[in-house]
């Protein structure tokens, strides 16, 4: 199974991730978490975040995902994922995708701000530190219409999110 946990820029994609991991692990379920902030960092460097750029980056989770999932671990791509394009694709072409939409309004995500990148995003469109592509504020995000789970992190703390997602992967796995 791959379970591709979408949504904005601090909506609690990889703390959700590893909370799950961590609770399937004691139940005895093998679980890998590909983290898309990690593997864009150690392995896809030259990747930029244009959207064929993008595209191209969720591809790869996508593949690495599925060797894993093929081995019968469970395998949780925490990545924002913006485009339902690419996404789509995934399903498509690997069995047992899941898509899991953790959303959480812009205004708490303002507020939680933990990479300093909403404030960035908000700048002046002159000022040096601007930053021109933050997905929800300066650029595309595709709101998954029908996700498999959705799940809204303004709304539940990360223990019934936890709960809801480990559920969720037992009861179809």
């Amino acid at each position: 199974m791959v379970i591709l946990l979408c949504g904005l820029s601090g909506a609690g994609k990889t703390t959700l991730a590893n909370s799950v991991k961590h609770k399937l692990e004691e139940s005895g379920t093998n679980t890998e978490i590909i983290d898309g902030d990690e593997y864009r960092k150690m392995l896809f460097k030259e990747l930029s975040f244009s959207k064929n750029d993008r595209f191209e980056n969720i591809r790869r989770l996508g593949f690495i995902a599925s060797k894993f999932s093929a081995r019968g671990i469970v395998t949780i791509i925490s990545a924002i994922n913006p485009y339902a394009e690419i996404r789509n694709e995934l399903k498509e072409t690997y069995p047992n995708v899941k898509t899991v939409f953790v959303d959480c309004s812009v205004e708490k995500l303002i507020d939680r701000d933990t990479k300093g990148l909403y404030k960035r995003a908000l700048l002046p469109e002159d000022h040096p530190d601007k930053l021109f592509n933050l997905t929800g504020i300066n650029d595309q995000f595709d709101i998954p219409v029908a996700p498999d789970l959705y799940l809204n992190t303004g709304k539940m703390d990360i223990n019934e999110c936890t709960f809801l997602l480990f559920h969720f992967i037992t009861n179809n796995n």
